[in-house]
């Protein structure tokens, strides 16, 4: 199974698509520091919103096989500039979060993702396991 880093505004969803995709109870958990697990690194999103701690996330990349770029549904803007997906030297998905909420605008994080330069992007809802099994599926394919 492929190893996936998760990147993202804090709040954007990352620690719950985490526990979703390990099967776990989801409950609030703010992350601190990076998380190594067996298929998610899961780092704090102030690494991913400061200019002097987002190149610490490169180093991260190194010991994953897939990046994954999460947006949540409602964000008001996109933290990722156009292209930045060139930059990574694995594989860079895009994956839209939280998008059960009423002020979600699914199509526009879509769209973000996709001038990022996510090539496939994904659709969750972690909360229900909706889109969850076609990460693990992804994340399955050797």
């Amino acid at each position: 199974m492929k190893k996936m880093v998760l990147m993202g505004r804090s709040e954007a969803g990352k620690t719950t698509l985490t526990q979703a995709l390990r099967g776990e109870e989801i409950h609030y958990d703010k992350t601190q520091y990076v998380k190594h697990g067996e298929m998610v690194i899961d780092t704090p999103g102030e690494y991913s919103q400061s200019h002097r701690l987002a190149k610490a996330l490169a180093l991260y990349t190194y010991e994953a096989d897939v990046v994954g770029l999460l947006c949540a549904a409602n964000e008001p803007y996109s933290l990722f500039p156009p292209c930045c997906a060139a930059q990574a030297n694995r594989e860079v998905i895009g994956i839209v979060t939280k998008i059960d909420l009423p002020n979600a605008n699914v199509p526009l994080a879509h769209r973000w993702l996709e001038l990022a330069g996510c090539r496939q992007i994904f659709h969750v809802n972690s909360k229900e396991g909706v889109g969850v099994k076609a990460i693990l599926d992804y994340l399955a394919l050797e």
